[in-house]
């Protein structure tokens, strides 16, 4: 079935401008979505995202109440839900296999429907922006296609990506919106940055440098985050990455150099220096071959736990 927009199908045949201009109330959402400030949202309740991670939780979680990603430039932040079970998936997408990673949330999020009663299938997109090579762009059209592909209907709730998400200062085009954060408990979607992005910061980072697919992190109906098992091989040139200035490595590891949030270049290094630490995960992290395991604590905080307290 299609992806729909007030009950009718979207025309992905037309260019994303007039599927805009058809549709003003999206643009006037957009508009809403880019006027508030974004929030600063505390690690207390929080599951943090990275790009290509993904995690799915319903209103009758206990530990999580607010699932969020930032810095996305040329990525889309996509948010689906259930109106019924109120299960919402918060996934960050970079294009790297858009159709498959959307059926693969979909289906994350159709395993918490009930049968009874009415719900629909609700999609939120967020990010990118007017870049030179054009990236976000294609990932908007991709994931439009991807969803107008799914045998259920998906309605189009929000559509802040691409030229409705962009700023020029300079001649310099810029996402207005990096990240945002959805209330799992409310469906309130907001713009938002995370002091905190653990755990595991670097070695999630090092999972999608190394080239992982879409990953699910959550286990809703333990309430816990898993991380891992994960395995690489030893990073090329990482050594060569590490020795050269800011300016080489924000031109040569990012996707848009000039739109980067100004701790770009710091999380590459740390995730680099990481990946010289650990060639090979499966004898210095994951040696029994077992996720990392963490629950929220009485503070609302992230806390290991090891397999033997499951």
């Amino acid at each position: 079935m299609p992806l729909l927009v007030n009950g009718e199908r979207v025309d992905l045949a037309r260019l994303t401008g007039d599927v805009i201009r058809a549709y003003p109330h999206l643009e006037e959402k957009a508009k809403l979505l880019r006027s508030q400030p974004a929030q600063v949202v505390e690690p207390k309740g929080l599951l943090y995202v990275q790009q290509r991670e993904f995690a799915v939780t319903t209103p009758k979680d206990g530990s999580v109440s607010i699932l969020g990603s930032d810095d996305a430039t040329t990525c889309h932040i996509v948010v689906l839900r259930d109106t019924g079970s109120g299960a919402t998936c918060l996934t960050h997408c970079d294009g790297s296999d858009t159709e498959a990673e959307v059926s693969l949330i979909m289906s994350s999020v159709k395993s918490f429907s009930s049968a009874t009663g009415y719900s629909r299938l609700e999609v939120h997109l967020v990010g990118g922006f007017n870049d030179d090579r054009q990236l976000s762009q294609k990932l908007t059209n991709q994931l439009l296609r991807a969803f107008d592909l799914q045998p259920d209907d998906v309605h189009l709730v929000t559509f802040c990506v691409t030229e409705l998400n962009d700023r020029e200062e300079k001649d310099v085009h810029f996402p207005i919106i990096y990240g945002i954060a959805v209330n799992v408990k409310t469906a309130e979607i907001f713009p938002a940055t995370f002091p905190e992005k653990g755990p595991d910061e670097d070695l999630r980072s090092a999972h999608v440098l190394t080239g992982a697919p879409l990953t699910n992190i959550y286990d809703a109906k333990r309430e816990q985050l898993h991380i891992g098992p994960y395995f690489w091989t030893p990073f090329p040139h990482v050594d060569f990455w590490l020795e050269q200035d800011d300016h080489q490595i924000l031109q040569n590891l990012s996707t848009s150099p000039l739109a980067e949030p100004p701790h770009f270049v710091s999380h590459i290094r740390s995730t680099l220096t990481f990946l010289k630490e650990h060639p090979f995960p499966s004898c210095s992290l994951f040696p029994d071959r077992k996720p990392r395991l963490y629950k929220k604590n009485e503070e609302g905080l992230w806390e290991q736990v090891c397999s033997g307290k499951i």
